[in-house]
């Protein structure tokens, strides 16, 4: 997700320069500083079960899926959650 305006950029390269910051639906800057506070608190070991957990789901999974496919595979999870 991008936060700050410019692809790529950090906020101090942007400093200065930005008059407004862009945040997705729904998010602020109070709800990107609970996440980054979440996050920054959190330690290593933490981070990892985190990570693993996550892994652990019986109704999802994660996949490596080629760039060029990604349109279609959109496509077809909207399909399924549709019908």
């Amino acid at each position: 997700m991008e936060f700050w305006g410019g692809r790529g950029a950090s906020p101090q390269t942007q400093q200065g320069t930005m008059s407004k910051k862009h945040f997705p639906a729904g998010w602020d800057e109070s709800r990107v500083q609970a996440v980054l506070d979440r996050y920054e608190a959190q330690s290593d070991e933490e981070a990892v079960a985190e990570d693993e957990a996550a892994f652990e789901s019986t109704t999802h999974t994660a996949i490596e899926v080629p760039v060029d496919l990604i349109p279609e595979v959109r496509e077809l999870i909207a399909k399924h959650k549709v019908g």
